[in-house]
């Protein structure tokens, strides 16, 4: 696709201090750069300094989005944002059952899935660091969700995607404008293949890049603020690469650091049986997850993840919230979309295995009686139709 050189801007930048990343195998310590998405070690890179927080009583004038916490979010100029009003999702209580169970909607953003809580943040951040084009790799959402806020800030996309995603998530791809390119193989070959053209453009990965984590942890800020600046007993998330889940981690961290809560959630992950490395290492107690031997196609093709590049931080972060993981089939998979229709909420099979795991973490006795549990639900069904029959 050729070289791409960052065009210049003056824009004024989060302090060294409040920027760095370091890479949690080998200390190394790397100013922000655009092109920097890895240690030369090859390990993921996370935040040296904790990010500061927002004070609770200046939310109240602040517009519903997640930039209301902009302090937090690591962006010199929040102003300046990219941004589509995104944030502030609904949490509906669940009319089933007996247990205090909310579905988290937050597939209710612009390109119709949480992954615009990442891209924001992360295409904000890279514009600001001067940037003007980027490449992902996606099995379909997050893919849209960089291509759309590429879009909005005038940057030239390139997405990398696996050949069997749902064709409605790659028209969306498509229709922002990104350039489109197809991969043969399961998600890992997806990841190989953006590599190449990692070394000359900005990678906006949603896997490597923990701007993005920090989008995803408004999650956890809107879901307390909702529930009165206290924190659920239980979260449960879909989980194949693990954004979402290190999010929450993250920003119910950060919450209960600062005394705004005085509790963080058991974080439960769900995952689809027919692609479960985390669940696999969980249940044998390792601390270091391989690559999923037999992998075989699944409804839940956004979490169908062989070889997650932050496994290890998922599993510290299941643990270190006395957490649990639990795997559900493709029938239940089909089953959870059908009973949260019955709700009046359409989202996409990757969403639904919430529903079953839900079920598996009560007869477990992970959830119990009295709890309060939130349950994310990650993208639309709009995202998949045609794929689950009515």
């Amino acid at each position: 696709m050729g070289s791409c050189v960052p065009r210049r801007v003056n824009h004024r930048r989060t302090t060294m201090l409040d920027s760095d990343m370091l890479c949690g195998e080998c200390n190394s310590r790397f100013a922000p750069d655009p092109m920097r998405y890895r240690c030369e070690c090859g390990a993921a890179l996370d935040f040296a300094n904790p990010a500061p927080l927002f004070a609770v009583e200046d939310l109240a004038s602040r517009p519903t989005t997640i930039w209301r916490y902009h302090e937090a979010l690591r962006i010199a100029q929040p102003d300046d944002a990219v941004s589509m009003g995104e944030g502030m999702t609904p949490p509906v209580p669940s009319r089933v059952g007996d247990h205090d169970l909310r579905f988290k909607l937050d597939f209710t953003f612009p390109t119709g899935s949480y992954k615009d809580r990442g891209a924001a943040v992360l295409i904000s951040a890279l514009r600001e660091m001067g940037a003007d084009a980027v490449v992902e790799d996606s099995s379909g959402n997050a893919g849209a969700a960089i291509a759309a806020y590429a879009a909005r800030a005038g940057m030239r996309c390139v997405i990398y995607a696996p050949s069997g995603t749902s064709p409605a998530k790659l028209e969306q791809i498509r229709v922002f404008g990104a350039e489109l390119r197809l991969v043969d193989g399961d998600r890992h070959a997806t990841t190989e293949a953006v590599l190449e053209a990692a070394e000359t453009t900005p990678y906006a990965s949603h896997n490597w890049n923990p701007y993005f984590i920090t989008g995803v942890k408004t999650v956890a800020f809107e879901i307390a603020e909702q529930l009165g600046w206290r924190a659920p007993d239980n979260v449960i998330a879909p989980v194949g690469f693990g954004s979402i889940l290190l999010g929450l981690r993250l920003g119910f961290s950060e919450l209960r650091r600062h005394g705004i809560t005085d509790s963080t959630p058991r974080l439960l992950a769900a995952q689809a049986a027919h692609c479960c490395p985390v669940h696999v290492a969980w249940r044998v107690g390792a601390d270091v997850v391989g690559r999923f031997a037999d992998p075989r196609p699944t409804l839940a093709e956004g979490i169908a993840s062989t070889r997650p590049i932050r496994a290890r931080q998922v599993l510290t972060a299941v643990r270190q919230t006395e957490g649990a993981v639990a795997t559900v089939t493709e029938d239940e998979i089909a089953d959870g979309v059908r009973a949260l229709a019955r709700e009046g909420i359409y989202v996409e099979p990757t969403s639904a295995v919430v529903v079953s795991a839900f079920d598996r973490f009560v007869e477990q006795g992970v959830i119990r009686d009295g709890d309060l549990t939130v349950s994310i639900l990650t993208g639309s069904g709009l995202k998949a139709a045609g794929k689950v029959l009515a």
